[in-house]
């Protein structure tokens, strides 16, 4: 008997957990599959709605009693580089950059280890061996590359940074990106972020997504930093206007059940032409 996916997403809850951004509270996470032939119309439209992809899953936060993370892009039209972003630019203007195909490498996974085990020892991702990270490059069912920074266009060059990005019908999406811990004075995480504006002008796509920005949270406060952001709150996009205007706690009665937030996500026609 031939068994065929169902049309509609279905959607599961996971099981609470530590929040990696905020102490003492606990994170819970709605997904959903990202598979078949309408994978690529699915990411498109659950993008737009604040979910993000890590592998062959979409995901949004979904805590029982927290609203605090805010997913946040760059609308690449209203952006313009700070004076210290500038300064970044210049600074990293040697920079070689490289789209690859999502394929995962030796020098990658040295280098991803390096920067794991310099400023993220006691993460959720500390412990990816090459086999967990080959998957999380390799494994997309979507439009994917793999962005790599060398001093020079030459792959004899080590590596500076590497970027996972995908792309979206309406921007570049920073899937996750990690660089050469030894360069902290280069800034090249932000440079990173800079040069995907760039990229994104270049082709012609408004906007450049970068995951979560969580008001309270140290480690996400760099994301405001960059003008033209915007944060989805409240089923919209907005200007992100005065970070301070934002704050981590919710009340939570004021969350919706699980079964509606579902309900009020906007699914594309994924059935096809006959």
């Amino acid at each position: 008997m031939r068994h065929t996916l169902p049309i509609a997403p279905q959607f599961y809850v996971t099981a609470p957990q530590s929040c990696p951004y905020l102490d003492g509270r606990r994170e819970r996470k709605l997904f959903t599959a990202l598979q078949g032939e309408q994978a690529e119309a699915l990411n498109n439209a659950l993008s737009k709605q604040g979910f993000r992809r890590s592998q062959n899953v979409l995901y949004r936060p979904s805590c029982t009693d927290c609203m605090a993370c805010l997913s946040a892009r760059i609308n690449v039209a209203e952006f313009a580089p700070r004076r210290r972003q500038r300064r970044i630019l210049k600074r990293n203007a040697h920079l070689s950059r490289t789209p690859r195909s999502a394929w995962a490498t030796e020098e990658q996974y040295s280098l991803f280890r390096r920067y794991l085990d310099a400023r993220h020892a006691d993460g959720g991702m500390a412990d990816m061996d090459v086999f967990e990270f080959a998957a999380m490059i390799e494994e997309t069912p979507i439009k994917t590359r793999v962005i790599e920074y060398r001093d020079e266009s030459d792959d004899e060059t080590p590596l500076a940074a590497v970027c996972l990005t995908d792309i979206l019908d309406d921007g570049l999406s920073l899937v996750y990106s990690f660089f050469e811990p030894d360069r902290a004075q280069s800034s090249l995480g932000t440079y990173v972020i800079l040069d995907h504006v760039a990229l994104a002008r270049e082709a012609g796509l408004p906007y450049v997504y970068l995951g979560y920005w969580v008001p309270g949270s140290a480690k996400m406060g760099y994301k405001a930093e960059f003008p033209g952001l915007e944060v989805y709150a409240n089923g919209a996009w907005q200007p992100l206007g005065d970070p301070e205007g934002y704050s981590d706690q919710t009340h939570p009665l004021s969350i919706d059940p699980i079964a509606q937030q579902v309900a009020q996500i906007n699914l594309p026609d994924l059935r096809g032409e006959d």
